[in-house]
């Protein structure tokens, strides 16, 4: 089966979240099941010049979008076994970053027109187009608009997958005509709510809609976590279905990670130690034997801050030292800082994102803590399990489907309701079983050995693929 996958970001070329983790992982996992999965994504200046040095030049070709034309060169990459293209046109993608520009909406309409308009230069036509999040929206919406009549597009399927419903290319309809190019007759496959919704046309035109897990895909029926979106979720229940994102096992691995301090197995964890000892002195916190708790996170209130903030100096009166590494909303920020300074030699805060500082923490820290509002899957809970770290979690979205509570037999801690006195407790259970060194590196050992890798999601997806393909 052939599957283009679609997507705005990819390790190792761009990234800013999860959705780069999966763009680099999941075509893999695909391919290696005996698939031909390609991947597409924009030519971002960004993308570093070792990566850029090896692309060949496959095609060129102009993209009409309403009464602009702008002309796009398609780019061949092999990494890891699997092809990419990049869409190539600087007036969209010599920007210097990924996305925040003005007309973010214009430039993946390009995106997604163009990823339609290459299939035929470059010689593949795909089963299946696997679309991720609001940038690849289009696709669907542009292929059943425009694209069926063509022969070579006639049988093409479409996945649409919502990575975070919170983004959803949301416009005014001064849009859609003006920018997408789609005629008033046509205006409502996007109209939603009195505004342009990307997302909405492809809930809407793709064959099949999943998100990042089980959980997440019911709770999306639920208004508190679906943005306006349940009632156009819930009558195209049918066809949307939750797969649980994995993790490179590769990349995220104790016993290879050439950014440790040492390396450890579950067989082995004697490195863990030193880990956490190196870990330590570089956050700046006293190097005893109070169990590290660690947040890697974006700084906010989906990811639960305002539970920390409330109940923090609680927090503190445990026996517990606790380091943060990242960024995001600039009081959330100021918080951690102003309690570094009142906690010195217990809590480290680095305000920023380091990968190799991300991973030595990972690896560094006993608890993960992630209490977080919504969860659509997240990758922190399974990349600290894998090096050992025990998560404290909220069970919402992929945190239910990830985390089993030790209580019942896993090796996580999890509260259920979104109150800081619940996380708290959770904390509390854990810092009582820290002490309980047997008990607690049998739950270090049984997290690492936890099966986090793409396998079980790409079969899934292929299942679905086939389910397109084959009707």
């Amino acid at each position: 089966m052939k599957i283009l996958f679609a997507v705005s970001e990819a390790v190792p070329f761009a990234a800013s979240g999860g959705l780069a983790d999966v763009g680099g992982s999941l075509p893999r996992a695909i391919r290696n099941r005996g698939n031909a999965c390609r991947v597409v994504m924009p030519l971002y200046d960004t993308i570093a010049p070792q990566y850029r040095e090896r692309m060949e030049f496959v095609a060129e070709f102009s993209v009409q979008l309403s009464w602009r034309r702008q002309s796009c060169s398609v780019y061949r990459l092999t990494e890891g076994g699997v092809v990419y293209y990049f869409l190539e046109n600087n007036y969209y993608f010599q920007r210097g970053k990924l996305y925040g520009e003005f007309d973010d909406g214009e430039r993946f309409a390009f995106f997604s027109k163009a990823v339609l308009d290459m299939l035929e230069p470059v010689g593949f036509i795909p089963d299946v187009i696997h679309c991720n999040d609001w940038q690849t929206a289009l696709i669907p919406t542009y292929l059943n608009l425009f694209y069926r009549g063509r022969d070579a597009y006639r049988e093409i399927g479409t996945v649409f997958t919502i990575h975070n419903i919170q983004f959803q290319g949301k416009y005014g309809m001064d849009m859609v005509q003006d920018v997408l190019g789609i005629p008033p007759a046509m205006q409502g496959t996007v109209e939603y709510d009195g505004c342009c919704n990307l997302m909405k046309g492809a809930i809407e035109q793709a064959d099949l809609v999943t998100t990042v897990s089980p959980t997440y895909a019911v709770e999306l029926m639920d208004p508190w976590f679906s943005y306006g979106m349940d009632r156009l979720l819930r009558e195209h229940r049918a066809k949307l279905s939750g797969i649980t994102n994995g993790i490179d096992t590769a990349l995220y691995d104790p016993v290879r990670d050439p950014l440790l301090p040492a390396r450890y197995s579950a067989q082995d964890p004697g490195g863990k130690k030193v880990c956490r000892r190196e870990m330590q002195k570089t956050m700046g916190i006293e190097t005893n034997q109070n169990p590290v708790v660690a947040m890697v996170t974006r700084l906010t209130y989906q990811k639960g801050i305002d539970l920390i903030r409330y109940i923090f100096e609680e927090m503190m009166q445990l026996p517990i030292s606790f380091v943060l590494l990242g960024s995001g909303d600039w009081d959330y920020e100021q918080f951690f800082l102003d309690m570094q300074g009142r906690y010195p030699g217990r809590v480290g805060v680095n305000i920023g994102f380091d990968a190799a500082l991300s991973r030595r923490i990972y690896a560094g820290a006993d608890l993960f803590l992630m209490p977080s509002a919504t969860e659509p899957c997240g990758l922190a809970q399974m990349i600290a399990m894998r090096y050992g770290t025990i998560p404290v979690v909220r069970r919402t979205g992929g945190l239910r489907d990830t985390v089993t509570d030790a209580g019942d037999g896993g090796c996580g801690y999890t509260f259920e309701t979104y109150n800081a006195h619940d996380m708290l407790g959770a904390l509390k259970r854990a810092v009582t079983d820290y002490s309980d060194r047997e008990l607690w590196e049998s739950l270090s050992v049984k997290a690492m050995n936890q099966e986090f890798g793409w396998g079980h999601a790409a079969t899934e997806y292929i299942n679905l693929y086939h389910r397109i393909a084959d009707k």
